[in-house]
């Protein structure tokens, strides 16, 4: 067996070069980030509040231009998004380094991988893996830390003088106490829960995640920080009910916390957490998908509850998952160009879109589609099954009919009729920053039904590295359960388009299809997709990356400019506007208006410079469309013979007789995958699952037994936890 599954590439002086710049951009991250990390930490002690802070605000504070949000804009907000703007720098690299694939060892990567086996799999947190847990519980203990210490020093300064001043028993000043400082580590959730849901973020890959796999990461912190919030609200109720004084749940105080603005927040928060019982989700989706735009009323009036100056502990999840969202809000206004779509029998479609040939992404990238003439505001994610390297002039995706919209859209593109043009707009693709897929000797692929898609990409981009590389590709073994024979149909679509240079029978590939309610193959049932043509329209355009081929260093630009005209439309407006009347007093000046300005400004920072930033790469785009066409000679036409997909691929091709060879088909049975997995006998071996929980969660289940599968190294690929 061979000692090595990659190619080593002697490293020139450019890459040396890059390699220096990425490990000081890593080191200073980390110290910025363990600092970050060392602030939280402390915040909660007498020593950060008493004596640090105090000097630190000394400092900041008397700035004219920023007033008392210059120490918590300094300390929390400026190192995240120091952090963010950096990545992006440290991400433009390794794309353009491109040596994420050829240039990675075995070693060091396959001792990472240990700390990812699963250490739980069934329960509340789904499938988590060593370093998860990790870092979970040291999420725990830092809430149950800085709550300890912070209820310690609040109750160390209740006194019977001090709660005979306040008309209360000290009981009564404790549980105030108390509840305050439920709604204070609420604020620590707060702070992470907007980062792993801002998809084209610069933070996820540059720590190695994705946004489909920090989803549970977002569930997790959110349930923690409902049930702080709400443990918050009704302590303060009961308090207020036991003193009689009720009357203060009616409060919007000019000058002081406003209690109104914090119930209508915590009752947008509590309608949007309802909708996400897991019952209500699956059962009524699209109840769950605009209830959860009530994060929008939550967030504003939070702001408006606590204050502008504390806001800005937790704005760096908000900033950035803020410029993220005008992005994709920005590129979901353009409806791209639908060439056609591959109809299967086993009700499942092939969406191919016209793609700019900057735009690349890696496999298991993930892509949200919108169907204006199904539901104009409904997105919803697939996984996109071309590969950028291979098809650099399409992308697809594949959709199978399952719910409400995806059946509407199956219904409309296989029913017969004079539809020649269907209007799609989409945000992405999305998807890791690397892929490590040759640290492996082999590679095991479960799936489920629908599943299957995700390993289509990656199959797509080991036929690439071993056509065009000529490198070792691990053996890949394809396990698929489907529950019909006209499922078959989706193994079709691991083949490349006609006349892409690819040779699959160079690829060790074995696929085990797995048809679990036939007992036999059913002559009748179609096998092969129906293709449907679309007929361009002039206003549609092609997929691009939103922000042109240099995105990642056009990202870091948003950030920081943003960032920095922030600061100066705010500091002018402190300075020429809030200061005359307060004098940073923060006791004269309307708090409620104080945050209001400060949202504005936020928003029309960072919309202004998206907007431009997102313009100018349009106008590249036209100019790359106009040269394009002028090299052509006239406008592109879509034909059947010449774009997307050939639709007189002969069956008896190589590629297609490859495929049929390598396929195993097992009718009445359900895959032995604990046989199946300990067969594989490599020194390492990549397991991948995909589809329904039960399937992840067993094949998760034989990867972690003890002292079993210690060669198994598993990865689960889905939305759900």
């Amino acid at each position: 067996m061979a000692q090595e599954t990659v190619v080593k590439v002697k490293s020139s002086p450019s890459q040396a070069k890059f390699h220096r710049v990425q490990f000081a951009i890593r080191l200073l991250v980390l110290v910025l980030f363990l600092g970050w990390i060392f602030i939280w930490i402390m915040s909660s002690t007498n020593t950060f509040r008493q004596r640090w802070l105090p000097i630190y605000k000394a400092k900041t504070n008397n700035t004219t231009y920023l007033g008392s949000k210059g120490a918590y804009l300094l300390m929390y907000t400026f190192p995240m998004l120091l952090i963010a703007t950096l990545g992006c720098v440290y991400l433009h690299i390794i794309k353009k380094a491109n040596d994420s694939n050829m240039e990675s060892s075995n070693s060091k990567k396959l001792e990472v991988a240990l700390w990812k086996r699963p250490v739980l799999i069934k329960g509340p947190l789904g499938i988590v893996s060593g370093t998860e847990f990790a870092f979970f519980l040291m999420f725990i203990a830092l809430l149950v830390w800085s709550y300890a210490i912070s209820l310690r020093n609040k109750f160390a300064r209740i006194t019977p003088e001090s709660a005979a001043q306040d008309g209360e028993k000290i009981w009564e000043e404790k549980l105030d106490a108390a509840g305050l400082m439920l709604g204070v580590v609420g604020n620590m959730c707060l702070a992470f829960m907007f980062f792993p849901v801002a998809r084209g973020s610069s933070l996820l890959p540059l720590f190695g995640l994705t946004s489909e796999s920090c989803i549970k990461y977002h569930i997790w912190l959110g349930h923690i920080a409902m049930l702080l919030f709400t443990a918050h609200g009704f302590s303060f109720i009961i308090h207020w009910a036991i003193i009689n004084h009720m009357s203060a749940m009616l409060e919007w105080k000019k000058n002081d916390i406003s209690i109104v603005a914090g119930e209508i927040s915590l009752l947008s928060g509590l309608l949007l957490w309802i909708a996400t019982i897991p019952r209500i989700r699956r059962t009524y989706f699209e109840l769950f998908y605009y209830a959860h735009h009530l994060y929008i009323l939550f967030i504003v009036f939070f702001v408006f509850h606590v204050g502008i100056s504390y806001t800005f502990i937790m704005l760096p999840g908000f900033y950035l998952f803020m410029v993220d969202r005008y992005l994709r809000f920005l590129q979901s206004r353009r409806q791209v160009r639908l060439v056609s779509a591959r109809v299967l029998p086993c009700e499942a479609v092939e969406l191919n879109f016209s793609k700019g040939h900057e735009l690349t992404y890696n496999p298991t990238s993930v892509m949200f589609i919108n169907v204006p003439s199904i539901s104009k505001l409904q997105w919803h994610p697939f996984t996109v099954t071309s590969n950028s390297n291979l098809e650099g002039d399409k992308l697809s995706v594949v959709i199978k009919s399952e719910g409400p919209w995806t059946k509407k859209l199956y219904q409309l593109l296989s029913t017969p009729s004079t539809i020649d043009h269907l209007s799609v707009s989409v945000e992405g693709p999305y998807g890791p920053a690397s892929t490590n897929y040759l640290r492996h000797d082999s590679l095991v692929m479960v799936s489920g039904g629908s599943g299957i898609t995700p390993f289509i990409s990656i199959i797509r981009e080991l036929i690439y590295l071993n056509t065009a590389f000529k490198c070792k590709t691990p053996k890949v073994f394809l396990i698929c359960a489907f529950k019909n024979s006209s499922s078959l149909s989706m193994l079709e679509l691991i083949l490349p388009i006609n006349g892409t240079p690819s040779d699959i029978s160079n690829l060790e590939l074995q696929i085990e299809a797995y048809i679990t309610r036939d007992k036999e193959p059913k002559a009748d049932d179609p096998i092969h997709p129906q293709i449907r043509w679309f007929k361009p329209n002039p206003s549609d355009e092609p997929v691009h990356a939103t922000l042109g081929p240099n995105s990642w260093l056009w990202l870091g630009a948003i950030i920081s400019s943003s960032f920095v005209i922030f600061l100066i439309l705010i500091g002018i407006i402190t300075r020429y506007y809030i200061f005359p009347i307060d004098h940073n007093s923060n006791q004269i000046f309307s708090y409620p208006l104080n945050a209001f300005l400060n949202m504005l400004v936020i928003c029309v920072s960072i919309a202004s410079v998206c907007t431009a930033a997102f313009l100018w790469n349009k106008k590249y785009y036209a100019r790359q469309g106009k040269q394009i066409q002028n090299m052509e000679g006239s406008t592109p036409t879509v034909s059947p013979n010449s774009m997307v997909y050939n639709v007189d691929r002969e069956l008896e091709s190589l590629p297609y007789q490859s495929l049929i060879h390598a396929t195993n088909v097992h009718y009445g049975v359900r895959p032995d995958l604990r046989r199946i997995l300990f067969e594989h006998k490599g020194s390492s071996v990549g397991v991948l699952a995909s589809g329904p929980k039960t399937m992840r969660h067993e094949v998760a289940a034989i990867c972690s037994s003890s002292g079993l599968a210690e060669n198994l190294h598993f990865e689960s690929i889905s939305f759900s936890w």
